[in-house]
């Protein structure tokens, strides 16, 4: 398999409008059946009081960061003792980030967010390595995928254009222009920050 290119999506006015990725446009498109694996990724009480969406890019240093750092405490003390749920929503800055993106949702529901907590952890070493795609497809064969499955997953154009569609609908919605994005209850909140500033931004609603 050629090693995908990494391109900006953000940056390209293409994908503003009328978004475009290897050299396909995303344009509207009769409604389909849902695609299971679009479902919402979340943790926490279905009736927690605070619901709290992370707009999150798996190429995004500050997102790791996050993820490492801040994301273990928010799910000891606040997902955990029904607090918060979290729920997490694909913002691909990259076609990096799109590929690994994808392969996360293909996953079995329940290995999701520890497959994204792995990569984070291990972003500098497969992200910005000299082969990105051997560093996810082996990461993802932890995560028990094999590479046969790993190939047909980054190669699905439905399953691409239903998260870029999704990154666009959100983007409108939210105007987000940062990654990690937060969106407590209906109030978004840009750029990284510590546990306590979360916890404080959970309160406020």
């Amino acid at each position: 398999m050629a090693v995908t290119t990494r391109r900006t999506l953000l940056a390209a006015p293409a994908l503003l409008g009328a978004p475009v990725l290897l050299g396909a446009t995303v344009a509207a498109r009769p409604a389909l059946a849902q695609d299971a694996r679009m479902a919402e990724r979340s943790a926490g009480p279905a009736n927690a009081p605070v619901v709290v969406t992370e707009f999150y890019s798996l190429t995004c240093s500050h997102c790791a960061n996050f993820h490492v750092n801040v994301w273990p405490q928010v799910k000891r003390e606040l997902v955990e003792t029904g607090r918060i749920r979290m729920v997490w929503a694909d913002f691909p800055l990259d076609e990096i980030a799109l590929r690994a993106a994808m392969v996360a949702r293909s996953l079995p529901a329940d290995r999701y967010e520890p497959f994204v907590s792995t990569l984070f952890a291990t972003q500098n070493r497969w992200a910005f390595g000299g082969d990105p795609m051997a560093g996810l497809a082996q990461t993802a064969a932890l995560a028990g995928m094999p590479r046969a499955q790993f190939d047909q997953v980054v190669a699905d154009q439905a399953l691409q254009r239903s998260i870029l569609e999704a990154r666009l609908a959100a983007q409108n919605r939210h105007s987000i222009r940062a990654t990690p994005s937060f969106l407590f209850g209906s109030r978004l909140v840009a750029g990284g920050m510590s546990f306590d500033d979360f916890k404080a931004n959970v309160q406020r609603g």
